[in-house]
């Protein structure tokens, strides 16, 4: 290789690797100042501009009851959410990946438009279903709304995780004497448990920040982002930043404790396998 190509390629390099710092800062942006206005010593009920360092929202973080209620509602729908979809969702994914029956390519079809279909037209279409069965709106309706979309994120997570999946380790499970549970409990579950954390992580995070959907099916109930939204035209108070952040770190928290889970797996597996 020349020495005109090879300055040209490491050209290329440096200019991606640029524009790939340019756009994680971007987006980190928002994220950084919501971070830094949680410390914001403001004195009115507009915090958009710096005024100072200050820890009082963080001591003062459950001062407004409201707000308060409006997390707690966030977080519990987040998790019942998860649950309940982690548990459906493995179960769908798994069962379109490993079988073949009729059918199969309609319930393939319904996943995916339900990912592709805008949310104002889903919460208006479960907005509809409720009012015409005479459901009272309130928490559980957003539960149920939640759980049906969040489903089908874990099927699908779950269905990809499928199709790496080797069967010939549950024929050899039946063939040393494993029941059907057994097998799935013992072979089958462990090798699609990264699929199955990754959805459930994914699901808890669509949950407790959803708005449009929650905004149709809620009722008078207030959860988190629909408390920030009415706040919004009165003024924010510095402990929804305080709360955001908060948020913000458990999420990555998360995700690292998922990211080391899952290389220990992997050296589990490649120990075994040597």
């Amino acid at each position: 290789m020349s020495l005109d190509k090879l300055d040209h390629r490491n050209e290329k390099g440096w200019a991606l690797k640029a524009y790939t710092w340019v756009v994680i800062a971007w987006l980190s942006l928002p994220i950084l100042v919501m971070i830094l206005f949680g410390f914001n010593n403001t004195t009115g009920r507009f915090n958009f501009v710096w005024q100072g360092w200050t820890l009082q929202w963080y001591r003062d973080l459950f001062a407004i009851p409201d707000l308060t209620t409006a997390l707690e509602n966030s977080i519990t729908i987040a998790v019942i959410v998860t649950i309940v979809s982690a548990v459906l969702g493995t179960m769908i994914g798994y069962a379109m990946g490993k079988y073949r029956f009729r059918g199969r390519a309609m319930l393939d079809l319904m996943l995916f438009a339900n990912v592709a279909a805008p949310e104002i037209a889903m919460g208006t279409g479960l907005l509809s279903l409720f009012l015409t069965l005479g459901i009272s709106r309130g928490y559980w309706t957003v539960v149920i709304a939640h759980i049906m979309f969040d489903i089908v994120y874990v099927a699908i997570t779950v269905r990809a995780r499928m199709s790496a999946y080797d069967r010939s380790l549950e024929e050899a499970a039946n063939d040393l004497g494993a029941s059907s549970f057994t097998t799935f409990r013992l072979v089958t579950l462990p090798i699609l448990m990264p699929g199955v954390v990754a959805g459930a992580l994914l699901a808890f995070a669509l949950s407790i920040d959803d708005f449009i959907i929650t905004e149709f099916n809620a009722g008078t109930m207030q959860t988190f982002p629909l408390w920030v939204y009415g706040s919004s035209r009165v003024g924010t108070p510095p402990q929804v930043n305080v709360m955001g952040t908060l948020v913000f770190a458990f999420g990555v928290v998360l995700v690292i404790a998922n990211t080391l889970w899952l290389r220990r797996s992997r050296k589990r597996q490649a120990v075994r396998a040597a």
